[in-house]
């Protein structure tokens, strides 16, 4: 789905991003996880053309989004609220990413009923501008239209961020059956690492923008590693 070749980005002296090959294979859920500034959300960045790299390239199924936007009909992506459109009420953004995906209005209805456990009764129905909802509520906005066209590659930046522990739950539940029944590529990052051990099928540790242990996580079994790279590194809540 996803290949990396030679990619490097430097702020300064400081090196965001330093990876020489990797590939996020197809119907997989990776998840990232590393200290502050690592270098996850700089990839992100540079995967969804926000960013350039300074040397390499990246691939989505063969396009390279510096180069072509075939990419955008096929990804969903929500990083920040300034994903966000936030002058329009929820409906109004949702109402705007199906229009221009293609998607009819009865469609956008439906789809968005199926977030409304997710939503929790604060974020269909409240006639409020996204600007005036709470860090959680825009972060359901967020990730309710990354999901919206049912992207073959997803990808989430902190997801779990300014989320109650219902809706975290709920969330994981949501990433894990969507995968399942569409084989979407999903890509997380997350400070929290038993959610991301949780969902995740495959994880990439980052260390100062370089990829230093990529695992496998059948049943959880990077638990271990990881957790004694974080205790060693002394971030023992991590």
């Amino acid at each position: 789905m996803i290949t990396i070749n030679n990619l490097k980005k430097q702020f300064g002296e400081t090196i965001a991003c330093d990876i020489p090959s990797y590939e996020v294979r197809e119907g997989e859920i990776l998840g990232l996880v590393g200290n502050n500034g690592a270098g996850k959300t700089t990839l992100f960045r540079m995967i969804l053309d926000l960013l350039k790299p300074d040397t390499g390239t990246i691939t989505i199924k063969n396009i390279n989004p510096a180069e072509s936007e075939e990419w955008k009909d096929m990804t969903g992506a929500h990083i920040d609220e300034g994903f966000l459109i936030d002058y329009l009420t929820p409906e109004e953004y949702f109402a705007f990413i199906g229009k221009i995906s293609g998607m009819t209005p009865d469609e956008v209805e439906n789809r968005q009923k199926e977030f409304e456990r997710f939503a929790g009764g604060e974020v269909f129905g409240q006639k409020k501008l996204i600007r005036n909802l709470s860090a959680g509520n825009k972060q359901k906005v967020g990730i309710i239209a990354a999901l919206l066209r049912q992207p073959q590659l997803l990808i989430l930046d902190e997801p779990f961020n300014f989320l109650d522990p219902s809706s975290q739950n709920i969330l994981k539940h949501i990433i894990k059956e969507y995968n399942q029944k569409t084989g979407a590529t999903i890509i997380i990052s997350s400070h929290n690492l038993q959610h991301t051990i949780e969902i995740s099928t495959r994880i990439a540790l980052l260390e100062k923008g370089k990829i230093i242990k990529d695992l496998t996580n059948e049943a959880e079994s990077a638990k271990a590693e990881l957790e004694a790279y974080f205790k060693e590194d002394g971030n023992e809540s991590f």
